[in-house]
């Protein structure tokens, strides 16, 4: 038929930073007949999601949340549940995810203290430190901090953002956007001491979108009682007085939520700390063949390398790139000609990067998938460098570097 898209044989892989690939026994979760959420048995399935949300969040004293909604409303349920019109926060910008939420908290009224960064970079806990220490007043009432910024694949030290805030001894709530690394890389509620934490069901969850995960700290509960921005159907207050029985306070996705029991099995099984050792494993390789092709990580030093998503520069005019072609053609190349979904630039780097997500439920093999089609893609764009050589580097990388959670061949 006229318009009708062709159909590719196999499926379609996807390596954008998320959506990721659903599993097979996620999947299976999900396709289920529709179920009535006010059955008596329902809470069978809603109390044990929220307790064993706390392993995956590490934490023992967080009270989980599930929204019918995406990161983006998690977001507003942290700013809105917690503080008043007027009130302060700071917050910094080195990516478009750090720019939106700080966008947000701007248009639902509060006062925005904005270090500008250089994209590239992370979270400036020195900088962060020093203001913290001058607010003798303390009027900011909440740092804000994107954990992993997808946009140029850049993870900040959050652990290090809450030792200065201790030190300074400064009172604000830390505030965190956890969407494409809880569930992937190393996220400590608990020890690091984060106030709220936001998460996604479309990334280390491995879920379809739809789904905004939260935790709140007792001390970010208790400062909804005096919040004073307007929230209705984002308000926590609603949950807490439905979700202690095992329901919710409006209709759920009721497939989602099997999903994500399904979903939190499998990262239990696998165990948080081979999670974390897992991806760490597979954004080394990717890193190795980007290092091998010749071209450069928007990350500007390994410091903030992140283990989810690698930004790749393929800048017009660069030394491999002289004939002027753009990052957007290899990602258009990897998806009409291959079948492959890359990341593409955003704002600042739109047309400059391209970027391979490695979060989720991935493997070696599935990376390898994604090194030899962008190689593929490279060389249809007329890209200079050496067939062969990243995914051999990857290659040799996990050959050397092989998981260990999993059994030994004799």
């Amino acid at each position: 038929m006229p318009g009708q898209k062709l159909r590719f044989p196999g499926r379609n892989y996807l390596f954008a930073p998320g959506p990721t690939h659903i599993p097979t026994e996620v999947q299976n979760a999900m396709n289920v007949p529709m179920e009535d959420h006010r059955a008596p048995d329902f809470p069978e399935l809603v109390k044990p999601i929220l307790k064993d949300l706390k392993k995956i969040f590490l934490t023992t004293t967080g009270t989980p949340f599930i929204f019918p909604a995406t990161g983006t409303a998690g977001w507003e349920v942290a700013l809105a549940n917690t503080l008043s019109p007027g009130d302060k926060i700071l917050t910094s910008r080195f990516g478009q995810f750090s720019h939106l939420w700080y966008d947000l908290a701007i248009r639902i009224g509060l006062e925005v203290e904005l270090v500008d960064t250089p994209w590239g970079e992370g979270v400036p806990v020195e900088k962060f430190k020093k203001i913290l220490a001058a607010d003798k007043d303390k009027k900011i009432k909440a740092v804000v901090a994107c954990h992993n910024e997808t946009a140029t694949g850049v993870t900040s030290d959050i652990a290090g953002l809450r030792k200065a805030m201790n030190q300074v001894k400064h009172p604000a709530l830390l505030m965190v956007d956890g969407v494409s690394s809880i569930a992937s890389i190393p996220f400590r509620f608990d020890k690091w001491k984060i106030d709220i934490a936001v998460s996604g069901s479309q990334k280390g969850f491995m879920l379809p979108a739809g789904l905004a995960i939260l935790c709140f700290s007792k001390k970010a509960l208790a400062m909804r009682k005096t919040a004073k921005c307007k929230r209705c159907f984002l308000d926590i207050q609603d949950h807490i007085n439905t979700n202690k029985d095992g329901f919710f306070p409006y209709t759920p996705p009721v497939n989602l939520l099997r999903g994500l029991r399904a979903s939190i099995d499998l990262l239990l099984d696998e165990g948080m700390e081979n999670v974390f050792k897992r991806h760490n494993r597979l954004a080394n390789g990717v890193r190795a063949a980007v290092k091998a092709w010749g071209l450069s990580l928007a990350a500007k030093s390994p410091k903030w390398h992140s283990d989810t998503v690698s930004a790749i520069w393929l800048e017009p005019g660069s030394a491999n790139n002289k004939n002027g072609k753009k990052a957007v053609e290899v990602i258009n190349i990897a998806y009409h000609r291959y079948n492959i979904s890359l990341g593409a630039g955003l704002s600042q780097v739109a047309g400059k990067v391209f970027r391979i997500g490695h979060l989720g439920d991935n493997n070696e093999a599935r990376m390898m998938a994604a090194l030899g089609t962008v190689e593929m893609a490279m060389m249809d764009a007329g890209i200079k460098f050496r067939p062969g050589s990243g995914t051999g580097a990857a290659a040799k990388y996990w050959c050397a570097n092989p998981n260990k959670a999993l059994k030994k061949i004799k």
